[in-house]
């Protein structure tokens, strides 16, 4: 099967038993006509891995019978999940239950070497008003930057860690880091930086993507100052409104995002409600910078979360 019966001419397309439906410009698409299961064929997996690629984030609706099992033998057949995280533990090392929101904008685990390459969300307790994510396409916003800003950041690297200011961040009462009894300790038992490249090369696509959120700490070579500054200036353009999906969930939505070509933020709007969702990832590649160097671990070992993805490009991708 060739990758030119994915190049959708239009806003709706089927392919590989899939219909997929835009939902924004930059980010989004509505995933229809697949029961979510550890049994779809190669071509159906083939179809969503392209629409993700193309899309960032996509939605499945309606899929009530899906578990933890099912989740996990789902993510299985996208490519190859991780463990629970590299510091948080689970009962089953393979699925990260999150109790209330994660309520800043970050791309997940950005802190170690292999970030992984898309994370897999299940709604399991919708509070009654609230709790929607946002995600952000890092892709669009550095097609957007003008030439100045893109020669400096091409050449720029930011360093990454799991110990940062949470007091700050997750002051809300809904936030993940107030919802759970000792999460900061556990989230920082092992602390881990890592420099990665601003700019990103996407290993599917070939885009090039921001690489920053919340788990940045500093650039390399810039005072605090200016690393704050520079910082803020770069995330206020990735998280645009005309870059964002909003996506409010309802019992049964199931969602993907490619996390090497977004940022997300889970909105703590719900008061008193109950929010839980489970989330599986799936093992990433080493982000490789516009020259074409790699990442750089400075402190931590994060080969017991998962393996080194080798990514399949998808040979004339087209958005």
């Amino acid at each position: 099967m060739t990758t030119t019966e994915f190049r959708p001419a239009a806003d709706v397309y089927a392919a590989g038993g899939i219909t997929v439906t835009k939902l924004g410009e930059h980010i989004g698409a509505l995933i229809e006509g697949v029961r979510i299961s550890g049994d779809i064929s190669a071509e159906t997996a083939y179809a969503i891995r392209y629409a993700l690629a193309a899309n960032k984030v996509v939605v499945f609706r309606g899929q009530h019978h899906v578990n933890d099992d099912v989740q996990y033998q789902f993510a299985s057949t996208l490519g190859s999940p991780t463990t629970t995280h590299p510091t948080l533990t689970s009962a089953d090392n393979r699925t990260l239950v999150i109790e209330g929101a994660a309520n800043s904008w970050h791309t997940d685990v950005s802190f170690i070497d292999r970030i992984p390459k898309a994370s897999i969300l299940r709604a399991v307790d919708i509070p009654p008003y609230g709790g929607a994510t946002t995600w952000a396409s890092t892709v669009a916003a550095y097609e957007q930057l003008p030439r100045p800003l893109r020669s400096l950041v091409d050449d720029l690297w930011a360093v990454h860690s799991n110990e940062y200011d949470y007091a700050a961040i997750h002051a809300d009462k809904n936030s993940v880091a107030a919802t759970r009894t000792g999460y900061l300790e556990e989230f920082t038992r092992t602390v881990f930086e890592t420099e990665h490249p601003v700019v990103r090369i996407h290993p599917e696509t070939g885009e090039k993507s921001l690489l920053l959120g919340h788990f940045v700490k500093n650039f390399v070579g810039l005072k605090a100052k200016e690393s704050t500054a520079l910082y803020e200036l770069l995330q206020d353009r990735i998280i645009r409104l005309e870059n964002t999906l909003r996506w409010a969930w309802t019992p049964g939505d199931l969602v993907i995002w490619d996390n090497r070509a977004t940022q997300h933020y889970g909105i703590a709007d719900f008061g008193a409600g109950k929010r839980s969702v489970h989330r599986v990832t799936l093992a990433g590649d080493v982000p490789v910078s516009v020259d074409g160097r790699t990442s750089r671990i400075l402190t931590g070992d994060a080969s017991h979360f998962s393996v080194v993805d080798t990514p399949d490009a998808f040979p004339g991708f087209a958005r």
